[in-house]
């Protein structure tokens, strides 16, 4: 098989179906955070499918009670894009989350398994996708926010740009961010959703 090989249907990450214990202490975790709980369904004999949905994500996570043979705490490495890591950071320990202090890899390239190779604080060069930090939910399954610190920098430092992070489909979260648009250019002259 070709590595060069291209499809020409797009094929999306949807769905990850991550282990848990208590189903119902996962949901509180994961509303904690401030995702979007888009499903909890019941089924016969127990079964139950409940998923979520980070803010501003495409794909969703699912747990529930029979939707996964793996160890509970089982899958690492769950990767949540943020444009400002500290900011990120903040918000989650506001919330009650135990969040590791930022930190870059060793090697610069892309962080260890586990704690190996963890230099504390931000890339010293805030190189492209080099900043990280790790939690886990009550179940030990391990996230990591991950900064595009280049493409934050420029979009931030931009003079015509406002970027805000937000759930669109709250509207509250929208017009606040027109309103803060507004204070700060006088007027809107384009809305992306991205």
């Amino acid at each position: 098989m070709s590595s060069n090989y291209v499809t020409s249907q797009d094929m999306k990450l949807e769905v990850v179906v991550i282990p848990v214990a208590d189903v119902d202490r996962s949901k509180d975790f994961y509303k904690t955070l401030g995702w979007r709980l888009d499903a909890d369904f019941p089924g016969e004999n127990g079964f139950r499918v409940v998923q979520f949905t980070p803010p501003g994500s495409q794909a969703s996570i699912i747990f529930g009670k029979g939707v996964s043979l793996a160890e509970r705490g089982s899958v690492q490495g769950l990767y949540l894009i943020v444009y400002d890591i500290e900011a990120a950071r903040a918000e989650l320990v506001e919330r009650g989350v135990e969040v590791s202090e930022v930190f870059h890899d060793i090697g610069g390239i892309f962080h260890h398994a586990g704690t190996e190779g963890r230099v504390p604080g931000p890339d010293p060069k805030r190189g492209d996708y080099a900043s990280y930090a790790s939690f886990s939910d009550p179940d030990g399954n391990g996230w990591i926010l991950q900064e595009p610190a280049q493409l934050a920098t420029t979009l931030h430092n931009h003079p015509n740009l406002y970027v805000v992070q937000m759930d669109v489909t709250q509207e509250d979260h929208v017009q606040e961010a027109v309103k803060q648009g507004i204070a700060r250019f006088g007027r809107v002259d384009v809305l992306v959703n991205k």
